[in-house]
């Protein structure tokens, strides 16, 4: 008994760290870390996820004593990384929203707000709508899969204890202004075909100021930034791939970045 008492501890020591970074990593991430996906279940995710782990965490023994201060220390550390890392992912899908945000401005859907259960507020159609397209790309593409990857990798780049990664917590912060450029770059042909569409009616009202133009106007405008956005919605799944790509790329050179560090 006492030879099995002995060996618990180092078990749920070396559980736990997977856990705490799996935890973190999928509450931020892209679909798992909606508001509609229950927390009962990011946690059975993540204890699944801790005990396939195992061969690469098992020797990751860092406290003994889980009430101790160092043991508090390390868990704030590892879910730090997990955290920033499901933020770098999120990043991808933040940008198909904000693409949905400054197309319903465009087109004048900004003034029906409907309930979201995505984030659990209010948000416009297209958005919405957007932002289901991207869920179904995340899972075409094993987005859930490479998630488990890249915490399994993230192990051997930032083991438990060796503290974090601050080249990778600047390089995330970096990429917040990469959002708001790419999602301008996907949203300039429906910005634009609308704003030639509003000059050309108002040289139609300097022509005819006896028209009414703001009705018309506003009905003529929605249609023709709907048909723009038929035409984009078929490069929206090739975009947020090579998106995803990028951030997959650029944790892959903070993780050999920090070998080097390690190693040299």
């Amino acid at each position: 008994m006492e030879q099995v008492l002995a060996n618990l501890l180092p078990m749920l020591n070396a559980l736990w760290w997977p856990f705490v970074r799996a935890m973190a990593l999928l509450s931020a991430a892209p679909v798992l870390g909606e508001a509609m996906v229950p927390v009962t279940i990011r946690v059975l995710v993540s204890v699944t996820i801790a005990v396939l782990m195992l061969p690469v965490t098992g020797q990751a023994q860092l406290v003994q004593d889980p009430f101790s201060l160092a043991m508090a220390v390390a868990t704030a550390e590892q879910a730090i990384i997990g955290f920033v890392l499901g933020l770098a992912f999120y990043f991808a899908m933040s940008v198909i929203g904000v693409l949905g945000f400054v197309v319903s401005s465009q087109v004048g859907f900004s003034m029906a707000v409907m309930n979201d259960p995505l984030n659990g507020s209010s948000s416009d159609v297209i958005s919405t709508l957007l932002s289901m397209l991207s869920i179904i790309v995340f899972f075409a593409i094993d987005g859930h899969l490479v998630l488990v990857n890249v915490i399994g990798a993230s192990f051997k780049a930032w083991p438990p204890g060796e503290g974090l990664g601050l080249l990778l917590l600047q390089t995330v912060a970096w990429n917040v202004a990469w959002i708001f450029s790419a999602a301008m770059l996907l949203a300039i042909p429906v910005v634009f075909s609308t704003v030639v569409v509003q000059i050309g009616f108002g040289f139609l009202n300097r022509v005819a100021p006896s028209l009414n133009l703001f009705s018309l106007g506003f009905s003529v405008i929605t249609l023709f930034g709907l048909l723009m956005l038929g035409q984009l919605v078929r490069f929206i799944p090739d975009h947020y791939t090579r998106m995803s790509g990028q951030v997959l790329e650029m944790i892959r050179q903070q993780m050999e970045a920090e070998g080097v560090r390690r190693n040299g």
